[in-house]
């Protein structure tokens, strides 16, 4: 019998994936594909379809995105160190270039404020601590979406209408204007960007911010992994994860991702990681083409994802029982390496790539927590 981890190429023979034809239409497709994915059993999911990009998703079959499940009440202490905070955090990034810690407030959708803290805050805070004066906080000129690398020393924010590009050492907020409500963004090597949006279109844009081409066909793009000469978008209305080639103006493959999948980042070796927050999974794809190699049962609800490039092991917090685990992916099936109790209700969670420290968010008022990578390997 095959490890669940496993996937053969033959898995995807069937209706879990959809390719084009130039002579058939994006109806066509999307009709062949309801017939053969619309049995008694899977009554209610949705379809994954490619289409051209002068095609839009308003009239594809979705269903609501899922959610991080609600925290029960802290039961451990959590690892670590906790930095005291009294706003509720959504997304969280270690800044590559300065080794800050971002982290935008998850109390609202309207919310504009982003946190930068100094690594340091931690050992002059204490346990529960208030922050020091090298906790910055800054005003948004708009609700922030995500967190993305921008060039060295500056953070990415997409947000409607625009990016946000903020200088971290100086604090320096300005924008890039874009058409449509913003929800992700990845900056390539060449200073170009990529950028999601709330309507399903991909646009990729110049380093001066002029729209080179634009891809549209899904129902909405919330998270971007750029590996090689692809980019893996993920719909969350559609559940489902689609490659495109860089360069083209079309969609390419598309797989389904789980029951309902919330969040997707790539690792050094080009994998695919997302995690199925409904479905209980964590699903590991790779790129060019689009294939699923790994699916493992994770439960509690996996939501927030980071990758630990130093030890090559995959992160992801679970709020249904307030912890971390980790993952080796390098045998064919993942395997479980770390499991830590978190602050209640971690909806976010990053690494820093120099230490190997980790960082995870509560989106319940419980604050900042640092596991350090050191006492990782120790099972402390």
């Amino acid at each position: 019998m095959r490890p669940r981890g496993w996937v053969g190429l033959a898995a995807f023979a069937g209706p879990s994936v959809v390719t084009l034809r130039a002579r058939r239409t994006h109806r066509e497709v999307r009709s062949s594909a309801m017939r053969r994915w619309l049995p008694a059993a899977l009554a209610g999911t949705i379809l994954l379809t490619g289409c051209s990009s002068s095609t839009d998703g308003d009239d594809l079959p979705t269903r609501d995105p899922a959610t991080a499940a609600a925290a029960p009440a802290e039961t451990a202490r959590p690892a670590g160190e906790v930095m005291g905070l009294a706003n509720p955090l959504g997304r969280l990034l270690v800044e590559a270039g300065t080794g800050q810690i971002a982290a935008l407030e998850a109390s609202s959708e309207t919310s504009t404020i982003l946190f930068l803290i100094d690594q340091a805050s931690f050992a002059r805070a204490g346990q529960g601590g208030v922050p020091d004066p090298s906790f910055r906080t800054l005003s948004l000129p708009a609700h922030g979406a995500s967190l993305a690398q921008g060039k060295p020393g500056e953070l990415l924010i997409p947000a409607p209408e625009r990016i946000i590009r903020v200088d971290v050492a100086t604090g320096t907020v300005t924008e890039l204007p874009v058409d449509g409500d913003a929800r992700s963004v990845q900056r390539r090597d060449d200073g170009t960007l990529l950028v999601g949006t709330a309507d399903g279109k991909v646009r990729t844009l110049s380093p001066e911010g002029k729209v080179v081409r634009t891809v549209s066909g899904l129902a909405s793009a919330d998270a971007l992994a750029v590996t090689a000469d692809q980019v893996t978008v993920l719909d969350r209305r559609q559940t489902s994860v689609t490659e495109i080639e860089l360069g083209d103006d079309h969609l390419g493959l598309a797989l389904r991702a789980g029951d309902g999948a919330t969040n997707m980042i790539s690792d050094k070796f080009g994998r695919i990681i997302v995690t199925d927050t409904a479905g209980g999974e964590l699903l590991v794809y790779s790129a060019g083409p689009l294939v699923l190699r790994q699916r493992f049962p994770v439960n509690s609800s996996p939501y927030a994802l980071a990758y630990d490039q130093r030890s090559d092991t995959v992160w992801v917090t679970c709020t249904q029982s307030n912890e971390v685990v980790g993952f080796d992916l390098s045998t064919g099936i993942p395997v479980e390496v770390g499991r830590f109790p978190t602050v209640r209700q971690p909806n976010s969670v990053t690494i820093d790539q120099r230490t190997g420290d980790m960082f995870v968010g509560s989106a319940a008022d419980s604050g900042l927590q640092r596991i350090r990578a050191d006492d990782r390997k120790r099972g402390h």
